[in-house]
């Protein structure tokens, strides 16, 4: 398997296409005392960007409220990571992506990253995502390891 790849300033294609096919990943923050909080993420990668929406949830959310948003506002530091996992080890392959993390509120960046999402996960087409926050990762560092080949079909 390939050795870890660290990041020059631009995405690898390969690094790229692995993470625009892959439907989740994880992101990780931590809180003002230092503990850390990870969850499963949508998310979409344009240039050395990462965004995911706050989106609408079962229950009624004050997304002010949201572990991942407190955590963001105390410690903007975060990290993402992309795996595929395979029963053939042979194909086993993660991308891990760190960068800074705001909370973005409607606004011009904000109008580009919602047709991306949508583009994506067919699911946010019926959500009212230009009302919400989302959140938007400079992505500073990218590491990966292993077989990032697309799957077969």
């Amino acid at each position: 398997m390939p050795a870890a790849g660290e990041f020059a300033g631009v995405i690898d294609p390969q690094v790229r296409r692995f993470l625009e096919q892959a439907r989740v990943g994880r992101l990780a923050t931590v809180d003002a005392a230092g503990a850390p909080s990870v969850i499963p993420i949508c998310y979409q990668i344009a240039g050395a960007r990462l965004f995911t929406p706050l989106d609408e949830k079962p229950k009624r959310v004050d997304y002010g409220n949201l572990r991942r948003v407190r955590n963001l506002r105390a410690r903007p530091e975060a990290a993402v990571v992309v795996d595929r996992w395979d029963e053939d080890w042979r194909r086993l392959g993660w991308v891990h992506l760190r960068g800074r993390a705001e909370v973005v509120e409607p606004g011009e960046l904000h109008r580009q990253a919602v047709p991306l999402l949508r583009e994506k996960y067919p699911q946010y087409r019926e959500m009212a995502l230009e009302d919400r926050p989302l959140i938007v990762m400079t992505i500073a560092s990218v590491r990966h390891w292993g077989d990032l080949s697309l799957p077969p079909g």
